[in-house]
């Protein structure tokens, strides 16, 4: 996969499990989902995301596939 799939199927799963999480447990989980949501949009316009760095220094991902 891309680093954008990654980063894309990374922070649906993190957007989906604090919302189960804010209906289970506490609603304060949805504090991290306004987080991710964030910064993506930050990300929009600076071009740098701390996920992609991440990826990058696990060795899962690079930018240029």
């Amino acid at each position: 996969m891309k680093m954008e799939q990654y980063i894309r199927a990374i922070a649906g799963c993190f957007v989906l499990g604090s919302l189960v999480l804010g209906h289970l447990h506490s609603p304060y989980w949805h504090l991290f989902t306004a987080f991710v949501g964030l910064n993506l949009l930050q990300s929009a316009f600076t071009r740098w995301c701390l996920m992609e760095n991440i990826l990058q220094k696990l060795g899962i991902a690079s930018k240029n596939l």
